[in-house]
């Protein structure tokens, strides 16, 4: 067996540079310098990114934090606490970046904060408490939590910039990991059932530009040839519409209906996992439960082996 590179590795595939992680050839950028600038850069980044996959109505400035805090602690019915918790973690987040700007102003102004003055501890209790309360955070989608986003304004506050890099392109590696699960299944569902046959060649497309949008940042020049790929890549499967069959039972069209659904919720999955570069795996283990719910299903009503089926 050909023994796998170190994680770390470096290599350049397709004229990018690339780093190896769990599996994966990832597009490498270089590290920056470790300041505290570099590092509110990147919590003000990774603060909008979370907000922008979670759920909507929970990104409560850090101006209303005891506001939220107390309607979380007095509200007695859980469904309406849990979103309660969520609005906190949004003003326990905002409210640490709030300080952390602050921080960096200072510094700027040539005021050194040291790591043990209170604005750096109330900043990181911040974080942690937020990143407690996100467990209750959805993503958008409502499908599942999303709490390892929340994770990581966390780190780029208590880690070296190194380690948050290590740590993004493991979670990189782990979500294209679960895009290849989410896309060999749809692979392996529809590649022997003619008239799903046409989608195979969108589902390969769309995997491969899903994991190159992962991979690149907005700000390198390559996105503007990546991000155009992937929509249009992600369009063209949901538009998918298969083939008839003649004469075909009404039960028959229901299922069709059923694997025409099955296609495009494994399109959504694959883009939540690509925008979001985080593993979701609630979301992908009930897809790959329904794949084969649906296969097993269409197996029983044509009661031929997949591979003979003509549909004449």
């Amino acid at each position: 067996m050909k023994q796998l590179p170190d994680n770390g590795s470096l290599r350049f595939i397709d004229g990018k540079e690339c780093v190896f992680y769990d599996g994966y050839w990832i597009r490498h950028y270089p590290l920056p310098e470790d300041t505290l600038a570099s590092r509110k850069h990147f919590i003000d980044s990774l603060t909008r990114r979370t907000f922008h996959h979670t759920e909507s109505g929970i990104n409560t400035p850090g101006s209303c934090l005891e506001e939220a805090r107390a309607a979380y602690e007095q509200e007695q019915n859980p469904a309406r606490k849990r979103v309660n918790g969520a609005m906190l973690a949004g003003a326990l987040f905002n409210r640490a970046t709030d300080i952390f700007t602050a921080v960096v102003d200072l510094e700027e102004k040539g005021v050194k904060v040291e790591h043990n003055n209170p604005l750096m501890v109330e900043c990181e209790d911040c974080f942690r408490e937020a990143l407690e309360l996100g467990k209750q955070v959805k993503h958008y989608s409502g499908e599942e939590g999303i709490d390892e986003l929340w994770g990581e304004p966390l780190k780029a506050f208590t880690q070296p910039l190194s380690q948050l890099f290590t740590s993004r392109y493991c979670k990189i590696a782990q979500t294209m990991r679960d895009i290849d699960r989410v896309t060999d299944r749809l692979l392996t569902t529809f590649s022997h059932i003619d008239i799903f046959k046409g989608v195979i060649p969108l589902v390969t497309n769309y995997a491969s530009t899903s994991k190159l949008q992962i991979e690149t940042m907005k700000s390198d020049s390559a996105f503007f040839q990546v991000w155009p790929a992937f929509i249009a890549a992600r369009e063209a499967l949901e538009q998918f519409s298969p083939d008839t069959i003649p004469g075909a039972s009404e039960e028959t069209n229901r299922h069709i209906e059923r694997g025409v659904k099955l296609i495009t919720t494994g399109a959504a999955l694959i883009t939540y996992l690509s925008e979001a570069r985080v593993p979701m795996p609630k979301s992908t283990r009930q897809f790959l439960d329904d794949s084969d719910a649906f296969l097993k299903r269409w197996t029983e009503m044509v009661s031929v082996p997949l591979e003979k089926q003509h549909y004449r």
